[in-house]
């Protein structure tokens, strides 16, 4: 791979790390969604910050349960499924949309929510 194809993959990876620092303080904006794909993108430019990201105290353990597991912990999902019902609620309650965005929208979270809540549990390592 090219310098220049690294150098942008590696800036989009931070962008990304950026991103999911600003969703653990933002309710709307997802964290993990932006971790993995930083951790990809970590992967194609710079193994070790691909590592150091799998080794971070706060970001590592949820990473590594996906990537060897396809798992998320059970806090976790109801954490995620529970920010879902909230955010749906707040964009039906203020912002007041119309039918059809209403029903996108919910239909949407809904497919996403069965999707976190069917993924295994990560093993007791």
């Amino acid at each position: 791979m090219n310098l220049s194809v690294r150098l942008a993959l590696l800036g989009l990876a931070w962008v990304m790390v950026g991103l999911a620092t600003a969703g653990i303080f933002l309710p709307l904006l997802p964290t993990t969604p932006f971790l993995l794909l930083a951790a990809w993108l970590f992967s194609r430019s710079s193994p070790r910050l691909e590592q150091w990201l799998a080794g971070h105290a706060l970001f590592g353990p949820p990473l590594r349960d996906w990537r060897d597991d396809g798992a998320i912990a059970r806090r976790n999902k109801i954490c995620a499924i529970l920010l879902m019902a909230l955010g749906f609620a707040y964009f039906w309650l203020a912002i007041e949309p119309p039918a059809i965005g209403l029903l996108a929208v919910a239909a949407i979270m809904i497919a996403c929510g069965i999707f976190i809540a069917t993924r295994p549990e990560p093993p007791n390592k």
